[in-house]
């Protein structure tokens, strides 16, 4: 049974996603016993297809989609996890872009976890700085609601309850004032081709 999400897709695309997961469940391991893939396949398949690298992220990407906490993609998270991805509305990549930054899944983005996701997401480091400390300086300067710069992308974040953290309502403000937003601590979607 397939949620609303999956409704971004025509009958014929999902039965496409069907053929496509069991190709996928053919390669994974036998030890999910043909219910899904592991980790591995999923990781190289969105690399493939998308052209996502950051491990990390992948990592994120993986346990968005694998919502009961297997170990293992079900088609079911297979089809509904790509319906947001590749289709889903404003409010639903939101959500799951949040969810990919909100690694202790307490509804949250900390500093730490800021500084988790730029430190491996950052192309650059200035020369004669020490990589932890730009990001810090960075999470620092997003927090504050300051003009900085990342991957070239001006961008703008603020924690509008002044906890020292980001929750989905301050997440969502920024992003409706500027959509690029959406990967402010990675690269979780997509490009556009």
């Amino acid at each position: 049974a397939l949620t609303r999400s999956a409704k971004h897709f025509t009958k014929s695309e999902v039965e496409c996603l069907v053929k496509l997961f069991d190709t996928l469940v053919a390669k994974a391991s036998s030890q999910f016993a043909g219910a899904g893939f592991d980790r591995t396949v999923f990781r190289d398949t969105l690399y493939n297809a998308f052209g996502m690298t950051d491990d990390v992220v992948l990592d994120r990407v993986f346990s968005t989609f694998d919502r009961d906490n297997s170990g293992c993609i079900t088609v079911v998270e297979w089809v509904e996890g790509l319906a947001v991805l590749l289709r889903g509305t404003l409010e639903e990549k939101m959500k799951y872009c949040f969810a990919v930054y909100d690694l202790n899944g307490d509804g949250y983005i900390s500093k730490e976890e800021m500084f988790q996701m730029l430190k491996h997401s950052l192309l650059i480091q200035p020369a004669d700085e020490e990589p932890d400390e730009g990001v810090k300086d960075l999470v620092e300067i997003a927090l504050k609601k300051m003009a900085s710069t990342y991957l070239f992308i001006p961008f703008l974040l603020q924690d509008y309850d002044r906890d020292g953290k980001l929750s989905f309502t301050d997440f969502e403000k920024a992003v409706r004032d500027e959509n690029l937003l959406l990967e402010a601590f990675g690269p979780c979607l997509p490009d556009i081709k």
